[in-house]
């Protein structure tokens, strides 16, 4: 399954809750390979070729865990099992190429306003000086993949 949504529209929340009630399933948030804050795309494309490509062809998928301090990928590969279910999250997944790959696709989206104060909530001021940054790259991802029509269900939150 693959989950794509704007920030703050409870991604992460549903993917965790479908991994948490669907027994073995394993889950890639995608925040664990954007390149850093400019990095959606390039993201998106990882868990690809990564891990969405070999675990639809029954082949095991490996990546590693991008560090936002040092700013690097580092520390061991993150297997994903071909045998498990597999629940990928996060802006920027669901392309055509994602949507081909996946069994059942969702498109996450809210009131704009609730949503920065939800994503700013949770991740603080972390996050607060590349919110308009990184809606930008969002922007360019619906532009460009439209995953909100490439979408099985679409869902809009609160």
């Amino acid at each position: 399954m693959v989950i794509d949504g704007r920030s703050g529209a409870g991604k992460t929340t549903l993917a965790r809750d479908l991994v948490a009630s669907w027994s073995g399933a394993q889950l890639l948030s995608l925040d664990e390979v954007y390149p850093g804050w400019g990095g959606l795309r390039e993201g998106a494309a990882l868990a690809s070729a990564l891990v969405l490509a070999p675990h639809a062809e029954g082949r095991r998928g490996d990546y590693r865990r991008f560090d936002w301090v040092d700013g690097t990928f580092a520390g061991p590969l993150v297997e994903i099992d071909p045998e498990r279910p597999l629940v990928v999250e996060g802006c920027g997944a669901l392309t055509a190429a994602a949507a081909g790959l996946a069994d059942v696709s969702a498109w996450l989206d809210g009131d704009a306003d609730r949503r920065r104060e939800r994503a700013l909530c949770r991740d603080g001021d972390g996050f607060a000086p590349y919110w308009e940054m990184w809606a930008e790259q969002e922007e360019a991802h619906i532009r460009r993949e439209a995953p909100q029509e490439l979408a099985d269900l679409t869902l809009t939150t609160c």
